[in-house]
């Protein structure tokens, strides 16, 4: 197995490879604005770093989201055109499960991102590997008494502490997280879904209400 791991649905553009028994090599940078650029070359470096070709990789896993439009579109585009090129499964993995992952807490908590707008994308968790309801994008004062006494992690949860008191790190996913649990799941027997957006609301760019298409003559 040599699973490459990419998601591009919060800030951080996190790509790693994963061969079946842990993460060979990972790379992570926070740049909401640069998720086209920088994931190509991320690709390209954490392979050099674990010496393999692209050839090699038997499975692609990609964050699902939620997540912007524009920033989630660029991994799971990546990763239909590098499974299509390669012959090989495409995994989704929602995002706040590969945070919940990371977080490693025993007991209830919650898994927040930062939905902009004054929203979070957020889901409530039984454990680490266990996502109870969700996701779902919300103000943060409206489901206050839903996340009442929680643990949270995510930046949506580090953003708004009123809501989520207790508040702490992973802020961002990891592809190296996504790796392991998708590794797991699959080690497991489980059968992983293929891809698909959870982008949970319409994109900010809409076209114009009375818009009319002017046809040259």
């Amino acid at each position: 197995m040599l699973l490459l791991a990419l998601d591009t649905a919060t800030p951080a553009v996190t790509v790693a490879l994963h061969d079946g028994d842990d993460v060979i090599a990972s790379s992570s940078q926070v740049d909401a604005r640069r998720h086209g650029e920088l994931l190509l070359p991320a690709i390209d470096r954490v392979l050099a770093e674990a010496g393999l070709r692209l050839d090699a990789v038997t499975g692609i896993v990609v964050g699902t989201g939620p997540g912007p439009y524009t920033g989630l579109r660029v991994g799971l585009m990546t990763a239909d055109t590098f499974g299509l090129a390669l012959g090989v499964p495409v995994h989704g993995v929602c995002t706040l499960d590969g945070l919940a992952y990371a977080a490693d807490l025993e007991g209830p908590f919650v898994v927040a991102t930062d939905a902009r707008r004054k929203e979070v994308y957020w889901a409530r968790y039984a454990d680490s590997r266990t996502r109870l309801t969700g996701p779902a994008v919300d103000r943060p004062a409206d489901i206050a008494g839903e996340v009442a006494g929680l643990p949270a992690v995510g930046a949506g949860a580090l953003l708004y502490p009123d809501t989520f008191p207790q508040a702490h790190e992973p802020e961002h996913v990891s592809a190296a997280a996504l790796a392991r649990l998708a590794a797991e799941r699959l080690a497991a027997g489980e059968e992983l879904p293929a891809p698909r957006p959870l982008y949970l609301r319409r994109p900010d760019a809409q076209v114009p209400k009375n818009y009319k298409v002017v046809t040259p003559k």
